[in-house]
């Protein structure tokens, strides 16, 4: 699981200076007897345990220990509370300036920097101030992450500049043993953007070779263990494509083939770029038969598609009977996608909410009753939400004609103070004709409360709601073709109808 970025909020900051502290308390036996009561208690609707709850919070939160009060944060920012874990990471602040949520902060302004000699001068000076050796060392280098966020961060940007030597040196001070896959993989990706092939390579291989020594359970099973391993398909696959792309083609192979050994899912991805790489070998066949796979599956993209019928005429000799084994093949899609659906259908009622549009104007869901109603929620900064909208278009274009069924695109868990404006810029820059509502946070609680009340935990997440009020799909979004997805989508919509 790849999350590089070249800039971390200070809202991310602290949560991870949160689970690093989490972390920390487990290992001392008054917070983990404390934490255990705690969650006793949340877990109790009794009305007096409630009250008891609040007080033990308030006390934690009024502690002159930090690790005291970054657990009462915790478990308010368990309960929804934003307002009071701000409050007490504030306090932490001034209480401790040398503590956890102090670096945190400091660490936090480092990111709105510009220029990357001014950060690598801020990181100097921080480090100083809060050298690495003064904080508790977790078995992984899990509270060493926050120190390689920013070496990270500065490693990319020379490796943008293309300043390769400084790149290289960052990188090799890297700390947290379980994220240096991570640290690796985004400098590969920083290298490969530049056209650096050559160290792409050798970054991501390092990447790999990280990831997979937690694979099997080799170093343990705790939460960051488990996060390490998890990114070793993803490294395997992207090297392999390094690999092709310089014509090493047998040890792409090798490596292509961990990856898809490796994945639980079969992944489109993976077979296209196996494909590709069997034809390099002349492996003709083999390579049809994984596209034939691949398209049958629903799942292919546009260039699978391309490749398919590339190795279609290499294989039977000519495009003869092509278009008839394509229709087959739709056929066979549509027949699976239904047979899904018919197992996916749910009934539950659908969170009302009145939100506002980019236009002014206000919406609400029971407005909308007696129609078919599909949700979109997104963000800007969300790659797979965006990569889903083609499809997304298509759909609202088949329907834009028909009065009962309405699509709404729910901007929502923005990271900027202007969110209404960017959608606007991004849907405007796009030409896309969605009716897009703002669900920004609540200034009081600091929720986004429509997000919140369909129990979305990642987006893009779509809903379909038929026409008495009832969300009857949920989805994370589509792979594979355009086409494919507007036929799910459409399915999705005409069983809701059927179902009301």
């Amino acid at each position: 699981m790849r999350k590089n970025k070249n800039t971390v909020t200070y809202l991310s900051v602290l949560l991870l200076a949160l689970m690093c502290y989490c972390a920390q308390a487990q290992s001392i036996q008054p917070i983990d007897s404390t934490k255990k009561q705690l969650d006793k208690l949340m877990a109790s609707k009794d009305a007096s345990e409630q009250k008891t709850l609040n007080e033990r919070l308030k006390l934690l939160a009024a502690s002159s220990n930090e690790n005291e009060m970054t657990v009462a944060a915790q478990y308010y920012y368990r309960l929804k509370n934003q307002r009071a874990t701000d409050s007490i990471f504030a306090a932490e602040v001034v209480k401790f300036p040398r503590g956890m949520q102090a670096r945190s902060k400091e660490q936090a302004a480092i990111y709105e920097i510009k220029g990357v000699a001014n950060v690598e001068a801020a990181y100097n000076q921080w480090i100083k101030k809060f050298p690495p050796e003064s904080y508790p060392a977790l078995p992984l280098g899990e509270d060493r992450i926050v120190y390689d966020y920013v070496r990270s961060n500065i490693a990319i940007s020379y490796a943008k500049e293309k300043n390769t030597a400084k790149a290289i040196y960052y990188a090799g001070l890297f700390e947290a043993d379980f994220w240096k896959g991570n640290g690796y993989g985004g400098l590969a990706e920083a290298f490969y953007s530049t056209g650096d092939l050559k160290n792409a390579a050798i970054y991501e291989k390092k990447a790999l070779e990280s990831a997979e020594s937690y694979t099997d359970g080799k170093k343990g099973n705790s939460n960051a263990a488990k996060f390490a391993a998890s990114g070793y398909a993803g490294l395997c696959g992207t090297y392999a494509k390094m690999l092709y792309e310089q014509k090493k083609y047998n040890e792409a192979l090798t490596y292509i083939e961990l990856a898809i050994k490796a994945n639980q899912a079969p992944r489109a991805d993976f077979n296209y770029r196996y494909a590709q790489i069997l034809v390099a070998l002349n492996r003709n066949q083999e390579a049809f038969d994984r596209m034939d796979a691949a398209v049958k599956s629903g799942k292919a993209t546009q260039e699978m598609s391309d490749l398919f019928k590339v190795l279609y005429v290499k294989v039977k000799g000519s495009a003869a009977g092509l278009e008839a084994y394509q229709a087959d093949i739709r056929k066979g899609i549509i027949e699976s996608i239904q047979k899904r659906l018919l197992k996916d259908i749910v009934k539950e009622p659908a969170a009302q909410f009145t939100l506002t549009d980019l236009q002014g104007n206000k919406v609400s869901l029971a407005d909308l009753k007696g129609k078919v109603v599909v949700l979109d929620f997104w963000a800007t900064w969300c790659g797979p939400c965006k990569a889903s909208f083609p499809a997304m278009q298509m759909a609202v274009d088949k329907y834009k004609d028909d009065p009962n069924v309405k699509f709404l695109f729910i901007h929502t868990w923005e990271k900027t103070a202007t969110p209404a404006e960017d959608a606007k810029a991004y849907i405007e820059s796009m030409k896309y004709s969605f009716q897009v509502l703002m669900d920004t946070k609540d200034p009081e609680t600091k929720v986004n409360n429509v997000v919140t009340s369909y129990k979305v935990y990642g987006i893009p997440a779509k809903f379909v709601i038929d026409e008495k009020g009832n969300i009857r799909f949920k989805l994370t979004g589509f792979d594979g073709s355009k086409e494919a997805a507007v036929d799910e989508i459409s399915m999705m919509i005409d069983m809701a109808k059927a179902k009301s």
